[in-house]
């Protein structure tokens, strides 16, 4: 209700068809992507977990990634909290649904969240949670923390990768104080777009680092999608602290 008063308040218009009142419309909103499918990045980086996305990073989406992100516009966390919630549930489908799942966010570049007032993604995160919540244990961990990296925007794929190498690590407190109360559970890294998937597989480097091997990666977009079918890479079990 609050945020529908804002948006009649500040006559705002529908960041899809552009018609006026909510920020997205109920007709757009509809016609948003109910499930999510496997978006490799091409090329895809060495090593990187299978990535999951709800929908394609154009239109009323990347609309709502932009305008929450740069835009102060946090009303969007909801909508995009429930496409990242369907990532979620595609992701972790097939485990054990007895074992918890740990939902670690991509951390933002130091000092953007103080700027934005919020961690923009890690609050995207924490909705999904809430949806995933009603169907099997879940808990949103921060463990990633960035040591900087400059602004990726312009940067092809193997820019990207060189932009974010070792520039992200897990503190020892952080995992320690985590590890005490999620003694098992599957990690997945999360992100709002899947672009490269190189700081998608940086984040996972770091948790790999720590003893952490998350199963899967799971965004509310991605920039490409490819429909051919995937093995789960074997090996990958509920972290065990």
């Amino acid at each position: 209700m609050l945020d529908e008063a804002l948006d009649l308040f500040l006559g705002s218009r529908c960041v899809g068809c552009d018609a006026p009142g909510r920020m997205l419309c109920a007709r757009c909103r509809a016609g948003l992507s109910t499930r999510a499918s496997v978006a490799w990045p091409s090329p895809v980086p060495e090593g990187l977990v299978t990535p999951w996305a709800t929908e394609a990073y154009d239109g009323a989406v990347r609309a709502l990634v932009v305008g929450h992100k740069d835009r102060g516009q946090w009303g969007h966390r909801r909508v995009l909290g429930e496409l990242l919630s369907r990532a979620v549930l595609a992701a972790t489908a097939d485990l054990d649904p007895e074992v918890p799942v740990l939902l670690v966010p991509v951390p933002s570049r130091p000092g953007a969240g103080r700027q934005r007032g919020y961690e923009a993604t890690t609050a995207i995160v924490r909705c999904a949670a809430a949806r995933v919540r009603s169907g099997r244990q879940v808990a949103v961990a921060p463990l990633v923390v960035s040591r900087g990296a400059a602004d990726q925007a312009g940067l092809d794929a193997a820019g990207r990768a060189a932009n974010v190498r070792h520039s992200m690590h897990c503190p020892s407190a952080l995992l320690a104080r985590v590890a005490r109360r999620r003694p098992t559970a599957y990690v997945v890294v999360c992100d709002d777009v899947v672009t490269t998937g190189s700081t998608a597989r940086e984040a996972q480097r770091a948790l790999e680092a720590v003893g952490l091997a998350p199963v899967a990666v799971a965004a509310v977009a991605a920039t490409q999608r490819t429909a051919r079918q995937v093995t789960r890479p074997v090996g990958l079990g509920p972290w065990r602290g």
